[in-house]
């Protein structure tokens, strides 16, 4: 049985090296830094000292977690973070999937092409970029929206000190950036659906909207589901590189748009303690995995076939 089973593992790498070395890579950064750092959890309740390492700081218990919770904008920004992430997810899943139904009804393919490259271009720019694209827009004395309202005999708007504005913003513009990437994902969706059921549809009647309607949005649900699931584990995580690029430490933008990561960041960069990063860290994927447990649960009470384990 041995023999068999290194004879088999030796031809599947002859036959699939290729596809192996691709993996190698992706393989040895979730090794290092999804493995590896698990030991790391551990100074979330030291008074970490690096000269001694990991296994003889001496231990605090939760007085890190004080650090975070004790803070009176603690509160105000774990519900930024679940705002934001939230409004990213539902705005960004229901533009994705129409767009990828709009996508599907077209018939010129060349346009089609086009346009979802076009549309997928904002992926790979980096926050950075869009910030510089995002000032452009927004500047009180030169933006695009000022001097558009100011042609239109409207008061312009002072953007950057208007807190109101910014949830909106920061939407529009994350799903902007990545609604490409989703867009391949459900067209993809749509692409396996068995035209069979699109054939007997139309056999008995059905209108575009209702083979929309009964079989291409049910059949796309599955792949809904496990991307929102998996979409639900990193709730906790506000988008750092976006909000930090765009926002930078702009207090006045702080009540609408800081979130826990952009907050902890600026706490250590003064005081500089990595025991209450991790403590935070902690807290974050906790309450993440208890979401993903728990969305999954109810989801596989309603409906099996689409829960994510």
């Amino acid at each position: 049985m041995k023999k068999k089973k290194k004879g088999s593992m030796l031809r599947e790498l002859r036959q699939n090296g290729s596809a192996y070395l691709l993996v190698i890579p992706a393989a040895l950064y979730t090794l290092v830094f999804g493995y590896f750092t698990l030991p790391y959890m551990l100074i979330a309740f030291q008074k970490f000292n690096f000269k001694t390492g990991i296994f003889n700081s001496p231990w605090v218990g939760l007085d890190n977690f004080e650090f975070f919770f004790s803070s009176p904008r603690a509160w105000e920004v774990t519900f930024n973070t679940l705002k934001l992430n939230f409004l990213f997810i539902v705005v960004g899943t229901l533009a994705a999937m129409a767009l990828a139904i709009l996508f599907n009804e077209l018939r010129s393919k060349l346009y089609s092409r086009l346009t979802q490259s076009t549309i997928l271009f904002p992926h790979f720019l980096s926050w950075v970029i869009v910030s510089y694209i995002l000032y452009s827009l927004l500047s009180t004395d030169y933006g695009m929206i000022n001097q558009l309202l100011e042609r239109l005999h409207i008061t312009p708007i002072n953007w950057y000190s208007s807190p109101q504005y910014w949830t909106t913003i920061l939407v529009i513009t994350a799903v902007w950036k990545d609604i490409g990437m989703n867009l391949v994902i459900y067209l993809a969706a749509i692409t396996g659906i068995d035209d069979s059921y699109y054939e007997a549809g139309r056999i008995d009647g059905a209108t575009r909207w209702q083979l929309i309607r009964h079989i291409t949005i049910p059949l796309m649900m599955p792949t809904i589901m496990i991307l929102s699931l998996l979409a639900l584990g990193k709730i906790m995580y506000g988008s750092f590189d976006m909000i930090y690029a765009i926002i930078k430490d702009n207090g006045l933008l702080y009540p609408t748009v800081d979130v826990i990561d952009t907050y902890v960041f600026r706490s250590l960069r003064t005081i500089g303690n990595p025991a209450q990063a991790m403590a935070v860290g902690l807290y974050q994927s906790v309450v993440g995995f208890i979401l993903v447990w728990g969305s999954n649960k109810i989801v596989r009470k309603v409906n099996p076939d689409h829960a994510l384990f």
